[in-house]
């Protein structure tokens, strides 16, 4: 596969962790955490979603850059890779079983358009003064029901999101080095405003108050081990992508904890705006989307400076899906360039605009969008998920892992840790995939 020098590597640390957490800050932190909190157990959800980031981010992180390193390409080539390292005979059929995790990230690419799209129509409201004046329930309503208003704004997500990866890694770094630092002041802004709504101190009795018996119920469990797999975008194929622009010099255990970390302060940050906000106005919570576009608008119309704060809520959102969408979008791009070397990099992103949009704008109706992204999570994510979390600990030899994780690491990953893959991140990664194809749970 022909791709320039310049674009095969980020170049410094930071800027891949920071590209790294804007893959994976998203609405998965912004209203799904949020959500979860308030509706299993508040503190107690949090001790259970600590106890999986911590896991996950430890082993199956660190384990999708190692591989995506070793192999020097994205989700296709490094399954081949891992299945030929246990016996060249596998190599096909593991290339195989990449596509399922690789269509993964196209089908959640499709649907977070539509979702960005409905923040950027959002943000340009909140601009003109429009959500300030309007009822928030019947304005969601009527281009969420599908009128098809957010079409120009769709297109400016997808096309926007394609021409900010033309430069590869070089350019997604230098894009999240601004974004991702604004998301977080932006939160933090919002945070410390809605800290003085009165009844806010509630939701913070809520989050923080131990509710020890809440722990018991093994629902809390399930509920925080996919908060923690998704929130992480550990899909067997996204953060393969990025480990394949890594440096061999650097330590992924350590860039994974360091990523683990900052997504686990945005989702806390998040639901310090949410939950207290919630509480002051007595809202649902876990009113999903309609929390983006119908709730908290409300509580925004209602303050002083309203308007303002309207405006960085929703830059702070655009930032934090256009960052997860070029992870998306490279994840695919760079296997099917892989795949198909005669495509060039333009070619590929020109296809999958043109993919997302033909496919995406039939599903801006909010009726369409929830079931195709139910399939995706139920379906897609969690398949892809096992496969990978099978491929790293149980396919390719223990050697060959063991020997790239502990590449650039001062203190090199064992036994210990290679236990902890296959014998605990393994199992969890089967149980949450049987749980959601069983019992039909959308994490």
């Amino acid at each position: 596969m022909k791709r320039e020098g310049h674009n095969k590597r980020f170049t410094s640390s930071w800027g891949f962790v920071l590209s790294a957490v804007g893959s994976a800050v998203g609405m998965a932190n912004v209203w799904g955490f949020p959500a979860k909190m308030g509706s299993y157990g508040g503190s107690a959800f949090l001790i259970a979603y600590l106890v999986f980031i911590l896991l996950f981010g430890f082993v199956g992180l660190a384990a999708e850059y190692a591989m995506g390193r070793r192999a020097k390409t994205g989700t296709l080539g490094t399954y081949r890779m891992a299945w030929s390292a246990r016996h060249p005979a596998l190599g096909k059929a593991g290339g195989a079983l990449g596509w399922l995790p690789l269509a993964g990230s196209m089908c959640i690419a499709i649907g977070y358009a539509v979702i960005v799209s409905y923040v950027l129509k959002a943000f340009a409201g909140s601009v003109s003064g429009e959500l300030m004046r309007v009822d928030t329930a019947g304005w969601f309503a009527s281009f969420s029901g599908g009128d098809y208003s957010v079409v120009p704004f769709h297109v400016i997500v997808v096309a926007g999101t394609l021409l900010t990866l033309l430069l590869g890694a070089k350019s997604i770094e230098k894009s999240n080095k601004v974004m991702m630092p604004l998301f977080f002041l932006i939160f933090l802004v919002l945070a410390v405003r809605v800290a003085f709504l009165p009844g806010a101190a509630e939701g913070y009795r809520y989050m923080f108050t131990p509710r020890w018996e809440e722990l018991l119920d093994p629902m809390v469990w399930i509920w925080a081990m996919g908060q923690a797999f998704f929130s992480l975008s550990i899909t067997g194929s996204g953060m393969i992508v990025y480990g394949a622009y890594l440096d061999r010099k650097e330590d992924v255990v350590a860039l994974a904890k360091q990523t683990a970390l900052f997504d686990t302060i945005a989702a806390l940050v998040a639901a310090l705006v949410i939950i207290p906000a919630c509480f002051a106005y007595g809202l649902d919570v876990g009113a999903g989307p309609s929390l983006l576009f119908v709730t908290l608008p409300r509580i925004l119309q209602d303050i002083p400076l309203g308007r303002l704060f309207a405006v960085i809520l929703y830059t702070a959102m655009i930032f934090a899906g256009v960052s997860s969408l070029q992870n998306m979008f490279e994840a695919v791009g760079e296997s099917l360039q892989h795949r198909f070397p005669r495509l060039s990099r333009k070619a590929v992103l020109g296809l999958l605009c043109l993919v997302c949009l033909g496919v995406g704008l039939h599903m801006e109706p909010i009726a369409k969008w929830g079931p195709w992204m139910d399939i995706v999570s139920i379906y897609i994510i969690p398949i892809g998920a096992t496969l990978g979390a099978v491929s790293w600990f149980w396919i390719i030899p223990q050697k060959d892992l063991l020997d790239e994780v502990g590449r650039g690491s001062k203190k090199k990953p064992g036994r210990f840790w290679y236990s902890l893959g296959r014998y605990v991140y393994v199992p969890c990664a089967i149980i949450l995939c049987a749980v959601a194809l069983l019992l039909k749970v959308a994490f």
